[in-house]
C-alpha cells in the first residue's frame, strides 16, 4: 500500500501543480466548468484580435498616442504669431484733473482779474486827460464798453479752458488687438518641436510594446484554458478507471480473493481523484474568466476554444528557426523597449537645448491696434479712438548666479543615464532571447521524450490490466500502472503547452 500511495501522490502533485495558482480546493465554481458551451469555437488568432480591439490597457496606450500627437501640434504653433484681444472698463469715484481748485477759479475769472488790474492812479490820469481833451470822451466810452465785453469773453475762455483741463474720467474703457511674432528664442521653439515629435514616436512604441505583451498574455491564458481542459478530461478518465477498479475489487472481496484493506485503499484513491477533478474544474473556470477579462469580454462569457477539440500543430516561423545570435541581432533592431530608450535619449538631448535657451537672449516682433475712451488724440474727447503700433522686444539675461549652467549639467546627466539604461537593456534582452531560444529547444525535446514515454506507459497499463484480470498482478501494481499512464499523458499535455508558450515567449523576445 505504501508503494501505491507514493505513486498516487506523485500523480496528484503533477496534475494539481499548474492548477494550484488558479483555484482553491472546494471552490463551488467548478459547477460552471462543465456547462454546455453554445458559442462558436474561436482560434487563438480570434482571441488575439478580440484583445487588441477591446483591452482597456491597450486603449489607454492608444489614447496616449493621440495626446502626444496633439502636443506635437501645439509645439508647432509656437513658430506662428500669437494674436490676442484685450478689453477693460473702469468706473472711478473721482475724475482726473490737471488743475487745482484755485487754478480752475483763476482761469474762470481771467477777464475780471485783468480789469481789476486797472489802478486808481490810471483812472485819475485818464480823467485829467479827458478834461483837457473832451472831444475824446466818446472814444473812451467805446473803449470802456469794449473792455467790459473783453472781460466777459476772457472769463468764458478761461472757464472753458479749465473745463478742458478737467475731463470726465470716471468712466474709462480700453481695448486692443495685439500680436507677437517670435524671431529668436534661443532655439527653444525648434527644440520643443523635436522633443514632442520624439514623444509622439515614443508613445507609438509603447503601444507596440503593449500589443506584444497583450498578445503574450492572451497566449498564456488561452493555452492555460486548453491545458486545464485536457487535464479535466484526463482527471475524469482516471476517476472512471478507479471507479471500475473499485467495483472489481469489491466483487473480489465478496468472492474472498481480495481483502477489505484493498477495497479501502482503492476507495481512498477514488476520493482523491474526485477532489483533484474538482480542483481542475475550478482552475478551468477561473482561467476562462481570466481569458475573458484580457479580451475585454464579460467574465461569465461561455468561451469555446478551437484547440479544445483537437490541439493544432505547432508552426514555426522563419524568425523562430534563427540561430541564437541571429535572434539576438533581430531583437536589438526590433524590440520596442530599445527604441523607447533611444527616443528617450533624444528627448533628454532636446531638454538640454531648452534649458540652455532659457538663459539666452530672445527677440520678438510685437504690434497691434489700441483704442481708449475717452480719447486723448485730439484733446480729451468722449469718443472711442485708437492707433496702431509696431516694435521689437529684446530680453537679455544678465546674471542668474549660475542657474543656467547647473540646469544644463543636470539635463546632460539625464542623457548619460538614459544611455546607460539602454546599454543595460541590451544586455538583459540578449539574455532573455538566449534563454527563450534554449527553452524552445528544450520544449521540443521534452515533447518528443514525453510522447515516447506515453507509448511505454500505455503498453505497461495494458499489460497490467491483463495481469490483474488473470490474477497475477496485485491491486497496488495496477494502481501504479494507471498512475504512471496518467502522469505520462499529463506530461504530454504539459509538453505541448510548454512548447506553445515557449514559442510565444521567443516571439515576444524578438518582437515578432
Amino acid at each position: 500500500m505504501k508503494k501505491q500511495t507514493l505513486y498516487f501522490a506523485a500523480w496528484l502533485s503533477i496534475l494539481a501543480m499548474p492548477v494550484s495558482g488558479w483555484a482553491q480546493e472546494g471552490t463551488p465554481m467548478h459547477q460552471t466548468a462543465t456547462q454546455t458551451m453554445t458559442a462558436a469555437p474561436r482560434t487563438l488568432e480570434d482571441y488575439r484580435a478580440l484583445a487588441l480591439k477591446h483591452n482597456k490597457t491597450l486603449q489607454v496606450a492608444q489614447m496616449a498616442v493621440t495626446k502626444a500627437e496633439e502636443e506635437h501640434r501645439v509645439a508647432r504653433t509656437n513658430y506662428l504669431p500669437k494674436v490676442s484681444a484685450v478689453g477693460a472698463y473702469f468706473h472711478t469715484g473721482n475724475s482726473l484733473s490737471l488743475l487745482s481748485t484755485d487754478q480752475q477759479a483763476s482761469l474762470s475769472t481771467l477777464g475780471t482779474q485783468l480789469m481789476q488790474g486797472i489802478t486808481p492812479e490810471f483812472m485819475q490820469a485818464a480823467q485829467g486827460f479827458l478834461a483837457k481833451h473832451p472831444d475824446l470822451f466818446p472814444l473812451l466810452q467805446k473803449g470802456m464798453a469794449a473792455g467790459k465785453k473783453a472781460e466777459a469773453g476772457l472769463n468764458a475762455m478761461g472757464s472753458n479752458l479749465a473745463d478742458k483741463l478737467t475731463p470726465d474720467t470716471r468712466n474709462v474703457a480700453v481695448g486692443a488687438v495685439m500680436f507677437t511674432q517670435p524671431i529668436y528664442m534661443g532655439g527653444k521653439i525648434r527644440a520643443y518641436d523635436r522633443l514632442t515629435g520624439y514623444s509622439s514616436q515614443l508613445a507609438g512604441e509603447k503601444v507596440r510594446q503593449a500589443e506584444q505583451e497583450l498578445i503574450y498574455d492572451v497566449d498564456k491564458a488561452y493555452w492555460q484554458v486548453v491545458s486545464l481542459h485536457y487535464k479535466r478530461q484526463l482527471a475524469v478518465e482516471y476517476r472512471d478507471l478507479l471507479r471500475r477498479l473499485n467495483a472489481d475489487v469489491e466483487k473480489m472481496v465478496q468472492e474472498g480473493v481480495a481483502t477489505k484493506a484493498n477495497a479501502l485503499a482503492v476507495a481512498v484513491e477514488l476520493n482523491k481523484a474526485d477532489i483533484t477533478l474538482l480542483r481542475v474544474e475550478d482552475g478551468e473556470t477561473l482561467s476562462r474568466m481570466l481569458l475573458a477579462q484580457i479580451c475585454g469580454l464579460p467574465l461569465n462569457s461561455q468561451l469555446m476554444l478551437s484547440d479544445m477539440e483537437s490541439m493544432s500543430m505547432v508552426d514555426f516561423t522563419t524568425k523562430e528557426q534563427l540561430t541564437t545570435e541571429e535572434a539576438v541581432a533581430t531583437a536589438m533592431t526590433q524590440r520596442p523597449e530599445l527604441k523607447q530608450l533611444a527616443l528617450g535619449q533624444k528627448i533628454y538631448e532636446e531638454k538640454v537645448k531648452i534649458d540652455r535657451a532659457a538663459f539666452l537672449p530672445t527677440l520678438a516682433l510685437t504690434g497691434g491696434y489700441g483704442m481708449t475712451y475717452p480719447s486723448a488724440f485730439n484733446g480729451f474727447e468722449k469718443k472711442f479712438k485708437g492707433t496702431w503700433s509696431v516694435g521689437v522686444m529684446l530680453k537679455v539675461p544678465l546674471w542668474e548666479w549660475g542657474e543656467g549652467k547647473h540646469k544644463v549639467r543636470a539635463a546632460k546627466a539625464d542623457v548619460a543615464m538614459t544611455a546607460l539604461k539602454a546599454q543595460e537593456a541590451q544586455e538583459k534582452i540578449a539574455l532573455q532571447v538566449t534563454q527563450s531560444h534554449l527553452v524552445l529547444n528544450e520544449s521540443q525535446k521534452k515533447l518528443s521524450l514525453s510522447q515516447r514515454n506515453l507509448s511505454k506507459a500505455e503498453e505497461n497499463l495494458r499489460m497490467a490490466r491483463v495481469g490483474f484480470d488473470e490474477g497475477v498482478i496485485t491491486t497496488s501494481d495496477l494502481l501504479a500502472a494507471q498512475t504512471a499512464w496518467m502522469a505520462a499523458k499529463t506530461d504530454v499535455v504539459d509538453a505541448q503547452i510548454d512548447l506553445r508558450l515557449a514559442q510565444s515567449a521567443l516571439r515576444k523576445a524578438i518582437a515578432d
